[in-house]
């Protein structure tokens, strides 16, 4: 069959078209309850039973920006990002048994509600709102966005902006037609797509490369005839674990003619590129030594918890999933469901973006800044094409159009939460603050209103996101900048009593200055692409891994909650009922 669209045919487009039509039918369907109230708009009428909770939980965490991200990360680094999948599944832990019981008896909507009501005062609860919805906008919705948008892209050949309008679009009406109730159940229906899906996807890898360990054997010469080619040159290459490799067994003379005739002769560097997208020889370790750029395993094991701890205990997207279900029972199991289900990324998205390095090496690996920019538009490198290239050339025709959907479920998933959430945390902690006697009706507006404003913004900063190297370290390294501090207040005011207004705001202000000083200086710098010297400075807080700068951020944090907090008087007890681990 022809394409009739850059790689899909009509098969593919009919597969695509019949999915939106059920899962609109599915939104609106869910949309005609509960939807004349906040709790029920926003809050799903706290009914839902605990499959959709734990589909949602996972759904709203695995965007298009997962298997982009992850499956980008294998392509460059093999599976040590499973890390984050598993920590995660620990971290849910500590939200069900320790921070949901106490959200729970606060009767609270949103997480900054949660701080009001612990400290008093309106300070903390207009920052964390803003602080929430810019992370929303840097780290969610931009990235989900690009990540999206680079698969259709790749798929039907159309730029960056159109494709994510169109996602935009889609997303947008799922959350202004039915409120939570819709997100909830759309999600659980596009879970089901993403498994079946990536399962699928995962076995056809398998069978092109052989099999697992073919796979993993060929990953490691997984090498792109730009960097064979420039090996093979006559040079004398200046760093010494390259002295002893032969250069015929990197690619032959006509390899090398072909390769370099491409080149523009003026821009050829002096052999630089033979140490280019040489696949690192720890690919299968899932710990790093501690000086690695990749994971270092002391960043592993406590910084990637202080930000999961954050993400996954005090997120607005993700409580108001548990606090939506019809009881304490109902949050809890969905919460072991999500974490059952948090197992499978390492084999749905990782491992099969190792095979695509495998089977595209020379554009997905590709060494050469000039290459890389005409293959995927990026200097820094083209890891994040490794799952759209595997969909758009191993499935036959309407698999490719299944797989988009997938792709285009998982964004919807994503952006619907968040879109949701963000509208929830605006109209309650500070469209209300604005106006105190506002109702139900003019709430459910401002929040629909707030949502279109995010939109325009995430948008304009889609072209930051695209400096990065890699869209998944990207997305955690700005959550390691922002989150600590926050994560280190919730935690001191779920678990310490002693615990006052003046100690975490004071934490909060430092801590956000520090973050956003290292925040800002990266993304002015952005990533050097291979071959080209670093422009970042060796400064401390800049050299220093965002999980290292994320466990250093944290203790900070605290300290300055603990004496703040023992210098200045203490709360009354009104501020600690029902309000505390202890007094849940």
């Amino acid at each position: 069959m022809e394409p009739i669209v850059g790689y899909l045919d009509g098969a593919d487009i009919g597969v695509i078209v019949a999915y939106f039509v059920i899962i609109f039918a599915v939104g609106i369907w869910s949309s005609l309850r509960n939807r004349g109230s906040v709790g029920g708009y926003f809050l799903a009428g706290r009914s839902m039973h605990w499959i959709p909770v734990g589909a949602s939980l996972f759904a709203s965490n695995i965007g298009s920006g997962h298997f982009i991200g992850l499956a980008g990360s294998g392509a460059s680094a093999g599976i040590a990002k499973a890390v984050f999948e598993y920590n995660a599944a620990f971290t849910l832990g500590l939200l069900g048994w320790l921070f949901l019981p106490v959200y729970i008896a606060s009767g609270i909507l949103t997480m900054p509600e949660y701080l009001r009501k612990r400290f008093g005062g309106q300070r903390i609860r207009v920052y964390l709102t803003v602080i929430a919805l810019l992370l929303y906008i840097f780290t969610k919705i931009s990235a989900d966005l690009y990540a999206g948008a680079l698969f259709i892209q790749q798929a039907m050949e159309l730029s960056i902006y159109p494709s994510a309008i169109i996602l935009l679009v889609i997303s947008a009406l799922f959350t202004i037609m039915g409120g939570l109730t819709a997100v909830i159940w759309t999600d659980f229906a596009q879970v089901v797509i993403m498994l079946i899906g990536a399962m699928f996807l995962c076995i056809r890898s398998f069978q092109v490369t052989g099999g697992f360990d073919s796979m993993v054997i060929n990953f490691f010469n997984a090498i792109p005839n730009t960097t064979r080619a420039y090996q093979s040159t006559s040079f004398e290459i200046p760093n010494e674990n390259f002295e002893g490799w032969n250069p015929d067994l990197y690619g032959t003379m006509s390899d090398r003619n072909h390769v370099l005739a491409a080149q523009n002769p003026e821009n050829q560097p002096s052999g630089i590129y033979a140490e280019c997208s040489i696949p690192p020889s720890d690919a299968m370790n899932f710990f790093r030594a501690i000086d690695s750029t990749e994971l270092p395993w002391v960043g592993a094991m406590f910084g990637l918890t202080v930000n999961a701890t954050w993400y996954w205990c005090t997120d607005q997207v993700i409580v108001q999933r548990c606090l939506a279900a019809k009881n304490m029972i109902h949050a809890k199991a969905g919460i072991v469901l999500a974490m059952f289900i948090k197992m499978t990324p390492l084999w749905l998205m990782i491992i099969p973006g190792m095979a695509a390095r495998v089977i595209f090496a020379d554009t997905v690996a590709c060494g050469d800044t000039n290459l890389c920019q005409n293959i995927c538009g990026k200097v820094a490198g083209c890891t994040d094409i490794a799952y759209p290239s595997l969909v758009l050339n191993l499935l036959p025709s309407g698999a490719r159009g299944l797989m988009l959907s997938v792709m285009m479920a998982s964004l919807v998933s994503s952006l619907t939460s968040i879109f949701n959430s963000s509208s929830t945390i605006f109209t309650i902690d500070i469209w209300r603050l604005i106006r105190p006697r506002s109702k139900d009706a003019e709430l459910m507006i401002v929040g629909r209103v707030a949502v279109l404003i995010m939109v325009a913004i995430s948008l304009a900063w889609i072209p930051i996101v695209q400096l990065s190297d890699a869209l998944f370290d990207y997305i955690q390294s700005v959550t390691g900048y922002l989150s600590p501090p926050i994560c280190a207040v919730y935690v001191f005011a779920v678990f310490w009593y002693r615990t006052n207004e003046i100690g975490a705001f004071a934490s909060l202000i430092i801590g956000l200055i520090i973050g956003v000083t290292r925040f800002i200086w990266e993304i002015s710098y952005g990533a050097s692409p291979c071959g080209e010297e670093s422009t970042n400075p060796p400064h401390f807080l800049v050299t220093m891994h965002y999980l290292h700068f994320s466990i250093l951020l944290f203790g900070m944090s605290s300290v300055v909650i603990v004496v703040a907090s023992l210098v200045t008087a203490p709360l009354p007890p009104s501020y600690t009922r029902r309000l505390i681990f202890s007094d849940r």
